[in-house]
């Protein structure tokens, strides 16, 4: 039986291009990069050339570019960091919106002992931020606003550039986790006009252990990590070379491959949607615009996780929603925001294409599917 992937919002396999990149300093190569001899230099030297690849990706200067381990640390980076600079002498606000992943919203809520207040932004039906009520949200305590590009999920693209306008006339910064939209969509940190910009690598065919946090260098900051001042004292530790070496390949791959990509999985997902009408299922966020690859959708009556798992034996890898929080048994916090109710929220599933998926794939996929839906649907009626 072959295996099919389609779970690439949550990871993706590394490219053989990006391999070769790295092999070097995973082999060969030695030398830490704040070393002064030629073996260190050589490390910063590829360091360096890795920065370009990745400002390049996401339309900012080099000099923007602070590396983490990952998009969790970025995130928890961007919302302790920001807001750290303001001391809480009075309640300071930090929002973000209700359909966060939870390395944000729970970064949020560790520093609430020490002065602040987090709160959330509603969102509509469709999972579109709510303008009129981040305007009354925007007192002026509020030291950071923080939203989501795309959602992981539902693949919902938010308005970041109309957001960040409102939030900056407020006087407050402005971060977006873009971890889902690099090489996906068009990305340009200026455009956004955010303060930070969060990026990952393991979401591009890049290796795991390396992302970014893109920063206005206006916006001052405070490392969450103390030591031997790397990444202009940002960020701390000795860099993983070959971590980020592997990032800028794949950002690099990522660019040229966008637009190819964007069209290519969008035209499996409109297919894989048709062959849903059939099913009589619920789509979510199908009325904004997504993430061309991502499509997510309940079957009622019948849970995600027994879905996903039933498929699994069929050697088809799907999620029931975010990979960071699929142990958890609650429904889809984002569904629940977007106001579906809590049974059909459980019924999730999530779809989402790589470049590598094919229109075979989908078809067979698409019948496979319709088995286990009227399966699972006859275990139910004999149960009850």
């Amino acid at each position: 039986m072959a295996s099919v992937y389609f779970d690439h919002n949550a990871t993706t396999a590394l490219d053989s291009i990006v391999l070769e990149a790295m092999l070097p300093w995973m082999q060969t190569q030695s030398g830490n990069p704040t070393s002064r001899h030629s073996y260190g230099r050589r490390s910063r030297d590829a360091i360096e050339h890795a920065r370009a690849q990745v400002a390049e990706a996401c339309g900012a200067y080099s000099s923007q570019v602070v590396f983490t381990s990952c998009g969790t640390e970025a995130n928890n980076f961007a919302v302790k960091g920001i807001v750290g600079i303001k001391p809480a002498v009075t309640a300071q606000q930090i929002l973000t919106s209700a359909i966060e992943h939870p390395c944000v919203t729970r970064p949020a809520l560790a520093i609430q002992p020490l002065g602040y207040v987090s709160r959330h932004i509603a969102v509509d039906a469709n999972g579109k931020v709510n303008l009129e009520q981040l305007k009354s949200q925007l007192v002026k305590s509020t030291g950071l606003v923080s939203v989501m590009l795309a959602n992981n999920e539902t693949g919902v693209i938010q308005n970041i550039a109309s957001i960040a306008d409102v939030v900056r006339n407020a006087g407050a910064f402005m971060h977006t986790d873009a971890v889902q939209g690099l090489g996906k969509i068009e990305l340009n940190f200026a455009d956004l006009n955010v303060h930070a910009m969060t990026v990952s690598s393991h979401k591009i065919h890049g290796p795991q252990g390396a992302a970014a946090l893109i920063l206005d260098k206006r916006v001052d900051i405070q490392p969450l990590l103390h030591g031997g001042g790397q990444e202009k004292g940002l960020r701390s530790g000795t860099e993983n070379v070959a971590a980020i070496v592997g990032f800028g390949a794949a950002c690099e791959l990522a660019i040229a491959n966008q637009k190819h990509f964007a069209a290519h999985t969008q035209a499996l997902r409109e297919q894989f949607e048709q062959g849903l009408k059939s099913l009589n299922v619920t789509i979510f966020g199908n009325q904004a615009s997504r993430l061309p690859n991502t499509s997510f959708f309940a079957i009622d009556g019948i849970e995600g996780e027994t879905l996903v798992m039933a498929l699994d034996r069929k050697g088809y890898a799907v999620a029931s929603g975010s990979a960071c929080s699929s142990d958890s048994t609650k429904p889809s916090h984002v569904l629940l925001a977007m106001g579906v109710h809590a049974d059909i929220a459980r019924g999730a599933v999530r779809v989402s294409f790589g470049a590598g998926n094919t229109s075979a794939q989908v078809t067979d996929f698409l019948a496979t599917l319709s088995n286990e839906i009227l399966r699972l649907k006859q275990l139910t009626s004999i149960a009850a």
